[in-house]
């Protein structure tokens, strides 16, 4: 068994190969080619936090994974990663686990990288404008995702803590260099999103964290941290004006996203305003973006075939550069 950490993968897998690793997940999900069951969500309520476990299948592949996802809030007072994660690869012809590998690494990457593929597919050509809201453990990634879908000359981020978001724009403005972007602390979402051409939100909120009214024509919205009936960051508004909404797996977001339930729930919206998952876009069985002047959405809650196609290229990668811990039990 192959053990991978989090500097192994970073040496054989960037944001671009993840972005093209999710392209090609969300095709296999609309191809009916991944066994992916809905991920298992066992609640800790002592820790306000949950257990979830997600496999997956793809039988032309010969490849099946698990990841393990925990997501423990108040680990941040101890020091510790909120959302600790392993990901299992299994060999599809003998069941035997080939490799174990940094889970958060691998979840980190491949959720920027699902905004990553939605912006590829969906945005302007043109985008000057980013907007990041957001700064935990998602914040580099999703940051990295539309830095590398759009040669943006901007991004503008706001975090619930305006000291942490200023360390983070630090650090990233150092780590991000290679994009040549203006990354500036703003202090409030309205600042944020004024006039940007692509927006992330990726926090635990449950409640809207932007003013949707202010969204301009054009934007690309991506969506991708109410993964809870009850969480909601989203503000319903931004549904009512978009042409067109999108996910990466309608099942997976009905199955637990506020930020489409609560509106589906009160009415809203309804479900003849859904365009599809990205994955048929790709496949060129539903149409993308029109105009410059839509406003378009894309809902995320992630999806095990993510995890399967991102590992198994990590994996081979890694392999290939002879890279990582070889473990014999």
């Amino acid at each position: 068994m192959l053990l991978l950490s989090k500097e192994d993968i970073r040496q054989v897998f960037t944001m671009r190969d993840a972005i093209e690793a999710n392209k090609r997940a969300f095709q296999l999900l609309v191809e009916g080619k991944c066994n992916a069951p809905l991920r298992t969500n066992i609640q800790a309520p002592k820790q306000d936090g949950c257990f979830l476990f997600m496999p997956a299948y793809v039988e032309e592949m010969d490849t099946a994974s698990l990841k393990i996802v925990n997501v423990f809030p108040h680990n941040i007072d101890q020091g510790l990663p909120a959302l600790p994660a392993q990901v299992m690869l299994i060999d599809g012809k003998t069941g035997v686990v080939k490799s174990l590998m940094d889970g958060i690494s691998v979840t980190q990457i491949r959720t920027g990288a699902a905004s990553g593929a939605a912006f590829d597919i969906l945005a302007k050509k043109e985008c000057k404008i980013g907007a990041l809201i957001g700064t935990g453990g998602q914040g580099a990634a999703q940051l990295e995702a539309m830095l590398e879908a759009r040669q943006l000359e901007e991004v503008r981020v706001c975090g619930l803590h305006y000291d942490r978001t200023e360390a983070f724009v630090k650090q990233m403005q150092k780590e991000m260099e290679r994009y040549d972007a203006r990354i500036l602390p703003v202090k409030s979402s309205d600042e944020a999103v004024e006039d940007a051409d692509l927006i992330i939100t990726a926090t635990p909120a449950e409640k809207p964290v932007f003013d949707g009214t202010r969204v301009k024509k054009g934007a690309t919205i991506s969506c991708i941290g109410s993964y809870q009936h009850h969480m909601q960051e989203m503000p319903p508004v931004i549904l009512t004006r978009a042409s067109k909404i999108y996910f990466d797996s309608e099942e997976a977001v009905l199955s637990e996203a506020g930020d489409i339930l609560i509106p589906l729930e009160d009415g809203t919206i309804t479900k003849d305003n859904f365009t599809g998952d990205l994955g048929n876009v790709i496949k060129g069985e539903v149409t993308g973006r029109e105009n410059d002047e839509e406003i378009i959405v894309f809902k995320s809650v992630g999806v095990a075939t993510q995890d399967l196609v991102a590992a198994r290229e990590i994996y081979d990668k890694a392999v290939k550069a002879g890279i990582g811990t070889k473990w014999n039990s």
